[in-house]
């Protein structure tokens, strides 16, 4: 069984507390500048389409630009990322209520802004999840995510309703101008915090093929990809609640901005009490059977907000979706972080951004449509159905149980002595690992190869082949190729404790007391002289 550990444990490291404590004010701030931006447009535009693409020009640059925020996390000093996200967006929410003040503001410039909001957001966020695994242990994380959620739907819980307060006191552009204040404790915070940063044995990995072999780690990452197929299904069905419900305060509970605001408070005060209550149901309950109860939750919520037409009845449906939003999204980003190493952990979280918030871009277009031409109740209901299906799907294709693998690198692997002097770009780089294995191991000799064959793939081995002599049968090759020395060696140095079991268990399979011969190559055209400009002489060099 699973040792409970509170969520407030985290807050006893001084950083992180100080972080915290200044992303609830912002949190605060970009939810009343939410309700200021959903209000705005239900006074500026007369489709319920356009109120539902206020949240989806906030979640769309989240899909579009999140890989490119993991790279840069994963690349670059996350502190100095965080910093530049956040003065991007002080700008942009300033300009906001400028314009906002002076009366500027049309549907499709309110998105504009919305949008350049949700790019900042896909800039900072990858960075601050990050480093949050820099902050604590990692037996700390699933309670410092949680913490997080704790702290984001506090703000939500109060944050709405004071933003229909100020909406309805000082308008669009006073909620506007909250915001942007908002921006100046996280600015102070972060200018303070000094992490240390190890410096790196290897040069930068670029951007783009630091964006590839995030992608590539995903993708050969089989419980990764469970992770994401099931937040980008949450994500579409269960936006329908966020993206709809100023249309349903305007038109089914007839109510004000003060409503939507009360409505949206509802929805967080659930959430917090989702956070508090994760920790036991994660104790008692499987990742599965706790995303099983999430899609149900949810789907009873979402039916009950579309059919009702009573604050009193739409609000405890509101709660249980907060509950349920929470447990959820949570629960996948640990599942992310727990199993991806710290080195494309950005990279990885950002994906699951993708996927989440591409769901939620789509789902805010297509609820927004379906409640425009058949009305909110058959709207909801179709969420609804579909979540319940999304539920269903976990009895297919399960989260991945919950085990804290070591992740850590390896730091085994050393650097060989070479006769030739490479540069660091020299390449393509070929690797020959040859094995002596008995006939009655080649059933576990295959499986193990079949794994380390997905290990070398995802990160960073390309042509990877399995060849067997045949003079020799009890011969098996294993080659795979880098494009440079450079890259040979980042993929040496990605090696987790956890990746050595699978080279333990080749090694093991071998046969003889020698261990398995090692070959590394350089790959050289016929006409390598006259294409180089090498005098032969140097042939002992490259």
């Amino acid at each position: 069984m699973a040792e409970r550990l509170s969520p407030l444990v985290p807050l006893e490291n001084g950083t992180f507390r100080n972080i915290w404590v200044a992303n609830l004010v912002s949190s605060f701030g970009a939810l009343i500048q939410g309700v200021g931006a959903a209000w705005l447009m239900t006074s500026i535009a007369d489709s319920v389409d356009m109120v539902a693409l206020v949240q989806a020009s906030t979640s769309l640059p989240i899909m579009l630009f999140s890989l490119l925020g993991g790279a840069i996390a994963d690349s670059f000093n996350r502190r100095r990322v965080m910093l530049i996200a956040q003065c991007f967006m002080l700008g942009v929410s300033l300009l906001l209520m400028a314009g906002a003040f002076l009366g500027l503001i049309s549907p499709w410039l309110l998105l504009g802004f919305t949008f350049l909001l949700g790019c900042g957001t896909a800039l900072n966020n990858p960075s601050w999840q990050a480093s949050v695994g820099d902050l604590v242990p990692r037996t700390q994380l699933p309670a410092a995510v949680t913490l997080n959620s704790i702290g984001f739907n506090i703000s939500r819980s109060v944050g709405p309703a004071i933003g229909g307060i100020i909406v309805a006191v000082a308008g669009a552009a006073g909620a506007f101008a909250l915001n942007a204040l908002s921006y100046l404790g996280l600015l102070y915070v972060l200018f303070r915090w000094k992490p240390v940063v190890e410096p790196s044995r290897l040069p930068r990995e670029g951007i783009g093929p630091a964006m590839l072999s995030g992608v590539r780690y995903v993708a050969m990452s089989p419980n990764l990809l469970r992770i994401l197929l099931r937040a980008s299904i949450f994500g579409f069905t269960a936006i329908s609640v966020m993206a709809l419900l100023p249309v349903v305060s305007a038109s089914q509970l007839t109510g004000g901005p003060l409503t939507y605001g009360l409505m949206l408070g509802s929805f967080g005060l659930g959430a917090v009490g989702g956070a508090l209550l994760s920790s036991r149901l994660h104790v008692r309950f499987s990742s599965e059977a706790v995303v099983r109860i999430a899609f149900v939750s949810f789907a009873l919520a979402a039916f009950v907000t579309g059919i009702s037409t009573s604050v009193w009845l739409t609000s405890p449906a509101l709660m249980l979706a907060g509950a349920s939003w929470v447990l959820a999204l949570s629960l996948f980003n640990v599942s992310v972080q727990l199993s991806s190493p710290r080195w494309v952990v950005g990279r990885a979280l950002s994906l699951y951004q993708t996927a989440t918030f591409g769901g939620m871009a789509l789902g805010s277009w297509i609820w927004g449509l379906a409640a425009e031409s058949y009305g909110l109740a058959i709207a909801f209901g179709g969420a609804s159905l579909l979540m319940l299906a999304g539920a269903l799907l976990g009895l297919r294709i399960p989260l991945p149980p919950r085990t804290m693998l070591d992740l850590d690198p390896l730091n085994r692997w050393q650097e060989p002595h070479l006769e030739l002097e490479l540069q660091p770009r020299s390449g393509p780089i070929l690797i020959q690992i040859t094995y002596k294995i008995r006939p009655e191991n080649l059933t576990a000799f295959m499986a193990a190869m079949d794994a380390r064959r997905r290990i070398r793939r995802r990160d960073g081995a390309r042509h990877w082949t399995l060849l067997r002599d045949l003079g020799q049968p009890n011969l098996w090759t294993e080659t795979y190729q880098t494009p440079t020395w450079t890259e040979y060696v980042r993929h040496n140095l990605r090696m987790t404790k956890a990746d050595a079991e699978i080279g333990d268990q080749v090694r093991a399979l071998h046969e003889g007391p020698e261990p398995p011969a090692v070959q590394r190559f350089v790959e050289r055209p016929t006409n390598w002289f006259e294409v180089t400009g090498t005098p032969k002489s140097t042939i002992d060099h490259i």
